[in-house]
């Protein structure tokens, strides 16, 4: 496996990927969230001009995760990282998150952070054990994090426990 920035004609790809890895909300009962449309190809090209979008891809080149980030107060946020089910539980994912950790230390960004279900076994608790976040408590939540929760509830995802996390960044890594 390898990381690097995505193109823009693979951004079809991304969207395949996307909607691949939300099919497993349809086996939670969250059938709105698997049905949601990925972003679409305008967006994540906006993304990828910005250097904003990393993929995973295998011995073939091919993309079979991505991760896309948003500066948010000064910190790095991860708006949306999506591994394909067929690439799913070898630690692309985790790689994705810590690419992105590396990138942000070696520019002196102090965080990552990310905003996530609560109660989705590869979200919250996922994030936790295996990346290094923690919750943040409403005190701790900035306003450009909180912009990005009412923007969440007002596309109806606060019917399901949300929360945001951080994760501290060691300065000094490189990608």
């Amino acid at each position: 496996m390898r990381i690097r920035t995505s193109t823009i004609e693979e951004l079809p790809v991304l969207q395949d990927i996307e909607r691949a890895a939300g099919l497993c909300f349809r086996d939670i009962g969250m059938d709105e969230v698997a049905d949601d449309e990925p972003l679409s190809l305008e967006e994540l090209g906006h993304y990828q001009r910005a250097g904003r979008a990393w993929v995973a891809v295998d011995d073939t080149d091919r993309a079979m995760a991505y991760l896309i980030t948003d500066p948010v107060d000064g910190n790095v946020h991860i708006e949306q990282v999506s591994v394909h089910p067929d690439s799913a539980r070898r630690g692309v994912g985790r790689a994705l998150i810590e690419h992105t950790a590396a990138r942000a230390a070696a520019e002196g960004v102090p965080a990552l952070t990310l905003t996530t279900f609560v109660d989705v076994a590869w979200n919250a608790p996922y994030y936790a054990a295996r990346c290094g976040f923690r919750t943040l408590t409403e005190a701790e939540l900035t306003p450009g994090l909180r912009a990005i929760r009412r923007s969440e509830a007002g596309h109806g995802l606060d019917r399901w426990r949300r929360v945001c996390m951080r994760r501290e960044v060691r300065q000094g890594l490189s990608p």
